[in-house]
């Protein structure tokens, strides 16, 4: 049966995707199984992978709300918006949680200009400049114009560090950080200048959702049981990620949100912030 994509292109259905997101986000085989089931009956052509992803999530959260959660992840990461700085956050708070020291928001010289880098991480001798670029729809990619664009600041920037650092022994890389797609033309280019990609899934095995699950990294937004409002109040405050919420409960005070769902709220999210593969045993 041929569904239609996010980007808006026709394509054979797949159950082998669903049943791998499911899987991924920690479901068990029954409950894979009946999901599936319960989807065959509901397809009919050209229904959009968004509506199916819904329908499964809806499924899943019947049964098993905590996974329901990690399903919802990518949905979750483009509800970070509709400005890029929470997904700058996220995005150095995953390095930061992986030994670097990191920096949002920086001003720095080039050789030419200054440039303002989203964030800068550093661990021993190596200093990464990276360049997030949010999308807050699906279907939007990173084409080929994006990495041109960041590789030629970063050369820029590179060269300054250099010259100011001579014997100093530090590496430098450049990265562009989308929580979308890269087109291949963009890889191919990364690849050809050393520039490094991040995306939703790439590179394979250690793509943005994989550092996520093995971090236990999820933000605010994959909650089902905070609502939207809620959700973009706590973003507007700079909470972000479910653990912060952990460690300072005093802005679900400011929502004046009552005791027994406060609970269940900050033990959805003490749940979440366990790695995937801990959570699973």
């Amino acid at each position: 049966m041929k569904v239609i994509t996010a980007s808006g292109e026709r394509s054979e259905f797949s159950e082998t995707k669903v049943a791998s997101s499911l899987r991924r986000a920690g479901a068990h085989e029954p409950v894979i199984d009946d999901i599936l089931k319960s989807l065959r009956g509901r397809l009919h052509p050209d229904i959009s992978t968004k509506e199916i992803y819904k329908q499964a999530f809806d499924l899943l959260r019947k049964q098993d709300g905590l996974t329901a959660s990690r399903f919802k992840l990518k949905k979750a990461i483009y509800e970070l918006g509709p400005t890029g700085f929470p997904f700058e956050k996220f995005v150095a708070a995953i390095f930061e949680n992986s030994g670097y020291k990191v920096e949002v928001g920086k001003i720095l010289q080039g050789s030419c200009v200054s440039h303002e880098v989203d964030v800068v991480a550093g661990l021993k001798d190596l200093k990464m400049f990276m360049e997030c670029k949010f999308h807050s729809e699906q279907g939007k990619k990173c084409d080929v114009k994006v990495p041109l664009y960041i590789n030629s600041r970063f050369l820029d920037l590179e060269s300054f560090h250099l010259k100011m650092h001579k014997n100093g022994g530090i590496r430098h890389e450049g990265w562009v950080v989308t929580n979308t797609r890269f087109t291949q033309d963009a890889i191919t280019y990364g690849k050809c200048v050393g520039l490094k990609l991040l995306s939703w899934d790439y590179p394979k095995g250690n793509a943005l959702k994989e550092r996520i699950d093995k971090l236990g990294l999820y933000p605010i937004t994959v909650s089902t049981l905070l609502s939207a409002r809620e959700k973009q109040f706590l973003l507007s405050r700079d909470v972000v990620l479910c653990r912060q919420l952990i460690k300072d409960d005093f802005f679900l005070d400011q929502l004046e949100i009552k005791e027994n769902r406060k609970r269940r709220i900050l033990r959805e999210m003490e749940e979440l912030v366990v790695p995937l593969k801990k959570a699973n045993g």
